[in-house]
């Protein structure tokens, strides 16, 4: 048996959602199934901060190490 790659297993399905019980209904469903995971409420906290902190303190060394 032939091993199929994922997007010749998905695309015939969500073709056949899309015809059967419409293109609305076939949308609400796939993103009831793909939710994603983690928080990236909380993650983008993490990384915003962490690109500040790097950011400034760049600026902080720039500007002790420049002459006035």
């Amino acid at each position: 048996m032939e091993r199929k790659h994922e997007n010749e297993i998905r695309i015939p399905r969500f073709e056949l959602l899309v015809k059967n019980p419409g293109p609305a209904d076939a949308l609400r469903f796939i993103q009831s199934k793909h939710k994603g995971s983690g928080d990236y409420t909380k993650d983008r906290k993490k990384w915003l901060e962490s690109d500040f902190d790097t950011a400034l303190q760049g600026i902080m060394e720039r500007r002790n190490a420049s002459p006035e």
